[in-house]
């Protein structure tokens, strides 16, 4: 992610009401609606920090040491308590060979990524290891997890190029190590996944970034290919909406796509796809769904984005944050009209500052 405001690293929480900034300066946490500044973390308490995961709206963040300045190591994650008085909140300290390259967090769990492999630990209280995974090569530390307390299920790469794992961590047995359900999902490596609230549905992309594949958990067939574009781009986040009837994406494209999935029928068509009998290459456009609306962030801003809570039946909104420093937030109809909404500079906001 791009430095032009000491932005390392950008995360939503679990229900997507708040943000987390990793930044050179430390840590700043704001509040989506409405948008203000929840508290920060200073460089001389935590140092620059890389990367930095928040547990709903609760006290205890994970933080791993990155940037130009850190005071921590990025081998390690450290569980910071907000709550607690005095100067030593630190409270957890996990130590690994390798760097930590992502860090989820649920209620009863802390899940660590490394290059090949992936730790599950119970959490927060005297933490244990429950599983290791290996995995194959994952740069990015691409992972993710169900916050449902129904469904624990956490999704991965596969050994398989191209491959997703997925583990039910209700159903797995500790001290395990093989994930029972594999997903064949791309040709070449993956390049962005997600799971939904309920455990129900992932999304995945390749590394190509053209084509966003969801697939149900329970049959781990393929329900869907949504079309991003024909141009290869790198896809920086994929959310979908709370009740799952929507998908977003962001890529280096500067371009926010928004795709129906409960109604699919308001995704547009290729016009190709009118004309009847085609060729295999043309066959694949045709076959796939285009987003039914998108707008623009700056390009070369690395940016995430999730949907906004729903303001009427007919309208939704998605919340786009870029490491630039600039907040968007647009409201959509299922026709397909996007307009911009609000429009803000989320690191020039005080504490406390409501827009």
């Amino acid at each position: 992610m791009s430095q032009q405001r000491g932005v390392n690293g950008l995360r939503f929480n679990q229900d997507q009401s708040c943000f987390c900034c990793a930044m050179e300066t430390g840590v700043r946490i704001f509040n989506i609606e409405p948008l203000m500044e929840k508290g920060h973390l200073d460089v001389e308490q935590v140092g620059s920090v890389g990367q930095v995961e928040m547990l709903h709206r609760c006290n205890l963040l994970a933080l791993v040491g990155g940037g130009s300045n850190p005071k921590f190591s990025d081998i390690s994650v450290l569980i910071w308590d907000d709550s607690r008085d005095g100067k030593d909140k630190l409270v957890l300290e996990f130590t690994f060979t390798k760097p930590v390259l992502s860090v989820r967090l649920r209620a009863d769990k802390i899940i660590i990524v490394l290059k090949n492999r992936i730790y599950v630990y119970t959490f927060p209280d005297n933490p244990t290891k429950l599983f290791e995974f290996d995995t194959r090569d994952n740069p990015k530390g691409l992972c993710d997890l169900c916050p449902s307390m129904e469904k624990q299920l956490l999704i991965f790469p596969g050994h398989k190029c191209g491959s997703l794992q997925l583990v039910d961590l209700c159903n797995a047995k500790p001290g395990s190590s093989s994930a029972p359900f594999t997903i064949n999902a791309h040709q070449s490596d993956l390049g962005c996944l997600a799971v939904n609230q309920q455990g129900t549905l992932v999304a995945s992309a390749s590394r190509k970034g053209t084509l966003i594949r969801l697939f149900d958990t329970q049959t781990r067939e393929q329900l869907v290919e949504l079309r991003r574009g024909t141009d290869p781009a790198t896809l920086y986040c994929i959310n979908f909406s709370h009740d799952s009837s929507f998908l977003c994406s962001s890529s280096d494209k500067g371009t926010v796509h928004i795709f129906a999935l409960k109604d699919t029928k308001l995704n547009r068509r290729s016009a190709l796809a009118r004309v009847g009998k085609v060729g295999p290459m043309i066959g694949q456009y045709v076959d796939s769904q285009w987003s039914l609306a998108s707008f623009t962030v700056p390009a070369e801003s690395a940016c995430i984005c999730a949907f906004g809570k729903n303001t009427s039946k007919n309208v939704n909104s998605v919340i786009a944050v870029c490491v630039d420093g600039t907040f968007h937030k647009y409201v959509f109809t299922p026709e397909g009209n996007c307009n911009r909404e609000a429009f803000d500079v989320y690191l020039d906001i005080c504490d406390d500052d409501i827009f």
